[in-house]
């Protein structure tokens, strides 16, 4: 059970946070709708999904490879490139407020996954979370399997059922918003997302 229970807390702090990866969920479901959010927050899901898969059974063979300075390096300018090429698509693109019932195409849900895939995999935050989370506290207190099963399926637990109560709630918040308000959020969210990507080129080069 204290192992469910701190799986919770780790998710929680997880979903209290705000950064890329909660402006790229809100702002698609204030401008797109709850499904097109939701499709964003399933690539975000299963870039965990990978991200715990690879550090649990992995961790020790690639251990060199992520402390190297050159995976630190093209790993950072990576993900600068993705959040100021999102942060720049926000701030030009004009948003189109979907108030009636739109069918996307598969494509287009592609797009949305692919959105919040990018966004997590290339967010040094998660990366340095799972990493830290599976070698210090699985591996260093040496968990069996199934405990780490319940900590680790906890956080993913709070992970889905938090990102998308901020999907259904952006979208429910949208009625009371004009689309003068929905440009000024896009706008400050594009200003955030290149401020992250920004950081990250300074914090590699």
């Amino acid at each position: 059970m204290s192992f469910v229970l701190e799986g919770l807390i780790f998710g929680l702090l997880l979903a209290v946070s705000l950064g890329p990866i909660f402006i790229a969920l809100t702002q698609t479901s204030i401008e797109k709708g709850i499904r097109p959010g939701l499709t964003v927050g399933l690539g975000i899901w299963i870039s965990d999904f990978l991200f715990v898969y690879v550090f649990y059974f992995f961790i020790k063979s690639i251990e060199n490879l992520i402390h190297s300075e050159f995976f630190t390096f093209w790993m950072g300018l990576s993900g600068a490139i993705v959040l100021l090429g999102f942060g720049l698509v926000l701030l030009i693109k004009k948003p189109q407020l979907e108030y009636k019932k739109i069918k996307y195409s598969i494509k287009n849900y592609f797009g949305f996954w692919l959105k919040g895939f990018l966004v997590n995999t290339v967010n040094p935050f998660t990366f340095v979370f799972w990493m830290g989370v599976i070698s210090t506290y699985i591996i260093g207190r040496k968990i069996s399997g199934f405990e780490s099963l319940l900590f680790l399926g906890t956080i993913l637990l709070v992970i889905i059922v938090s990102d998308s109560g901020k999907v259904f709630l952006a979208h429910f918040l949208k009625k009371w918003l004009t689309p003068h308000h929905i440009n000024w959020v896009t706008n400050i969210s594009g200003v955030i997302l290149i401020g992250f990507g920004i950081f990250l080129v300074w914090s590699v080069v």
